[in-house]
């Protein structure tokens, strides 16, 4: 616990901590972001969208309530490591299986606590996302600049879909295929609540495929990186929303708004945390959402399509949220599944299937 630990930004700063989690035996190069969420450690580490990832937390003090085996977004986490101002080294918790250090060794992410996170987030906001390295060892300025000169990893979809068709049967529910772009699993349960029999397929799967196992309703899930490293999908979700009704979530929804011929650029440092704040148009409501991505739809480049915006985020003006003018699917850019975050938003699962009964009668 008290062996150090090195964080090193591209932007040349360096931050001095100590080791908790797994131990690193070379350098860790990895593009470093930051979550504000006060709650929900467990469900942010365990979001495949944090995908070779290095997660600063804002909030002070995480592991407090440790592990347990409920609150899992994927059973196999692929976020690269943690920075913590402080970690909790006796949670307290009658759910807890394991402590954060334990689980951290288990799934091999390595972490830093006891550095400045307050520090390292005001420089992400300021000088945007970076390159990072995390080492137990001290790194030269040579050394350091030689490992910020490696690409980052962009097969994060790839990495995290899974590679097999997997079914939920319901036995007469209506029958939604999930595209998995690295899905959590409040999607599928807020689903599987509503009675649906959802078959979830790789993220190259093909339409006649998916039309094979005729579905009523199509849902892009969320995901991690750059939705322009899996061109392919764009012309099978062309396709399909000709067809089926499509609801998209996060990544889903950047998919949905390319195959409609809109534009998607990466944020200064994205959304990060459960406490988003994004009016609905049609509503005039407001609602506060759970968010977790990097790139975002540009708004210029939705003129001209089918598209139409219905909801922005009131912090920077960004899209939150795309319904197509003369077809029966729409997207949202945050998490209607909200775990962790607030129910806010979850009425959208019953929009999702009323738009596919309404389709179908």
């Amino acid at each position: 616990m008290d062996n150090k630990m090195y964080l090193y930004l591209e932007n040349g700063m360096e931050f001095e901590g100590k080791a908790v989690g797994h131990q690193l035996e070379e350098p860790q190069l990895s593009e470093i972001v930051f979550n504000t969420s006060m709650i929900g450690y467990q469900e942010v580490i365990t979001d495949p969208s944090y995908c070779f990832q290095s997660i600063v937390f804002t909030y002070p003090l995480i592991g407090n309530y440790g592990i347990n085996l409920d609150d899992y977004e994927t059973l196999a986490p692929s976020a690269n490591s943690i920075v913590l101002g402080e970690y909790a080294q006796k949670p307290s918790n009658f759910r807890q299986r394991y402590t954060l250090e334990q689980f951290l060794d288990l799934h091999q992410i390595a972490g830093i606590h006891h550095v400045d996170t307050r520090m390292i987030t005001k420089v992400i906001r300021q000088s945007g996302t970076m390159k990072s390295i995390l080492f137990p060892n001290k790194l030269s300025e040579s050394e350091c600049k030689d490992l910020f000169k490696q690409d980052l990893r962009s097969d994060q979809i790839p990495f995290v879909s899974t590679d097999k068709i997997c079914h939920f049967p319901s036995h007469g529910g209506l029958r939604i295929v999930m595209f998995d772009f690295g899905y959590k699993k409040n999607i599928l349960e807020s689903l599987l609540k509503r009675g649906c029999d959802v078959i979830v397929v790789p993220y190259n799967t093909s339409a006649e495929k998916v039309k094979l196992f005729n579905p009523q309703g199509i849902v892009l899930s969320n995901g991690p990186g750059d939705p322009m490293s899996i061109t392919e999908t764009i012309p099978v979700i062309q396709e399909l929303q000709k067809a089926y009704p499509i609801f998209s979530i996060c990544m889903g929804h950047q998919i949905f708004a390319l195959a409609n011929g809109a534009k998607t650029t990466k944020m200064k440092f994205g959304h990060r945390g459960s406490n988003q704040p994004v009016k609905d148009f049609a509503k005039n409501k407001v609602y506060i959402t759970a968010q977790n991505h990097g790139y975002c739809v540009t708004e210029d480049s939705i003129s001209g399509t089918d598209l139409e915006i219905t909801q922005i985020n009131l912090n920077d003006g960004t899209i939150e949220g795309l319904k197509h003018k003369t077809l029966p699917s729409f997207s949202v850019q945050y998490h209607p599944e909200a775990s962790p975050g607030p129910n806010d938003t979850k009425f959208l699962f019953d929009q999702f299937i009323h738009n596919i009964k309404e389709y179908h009668a």
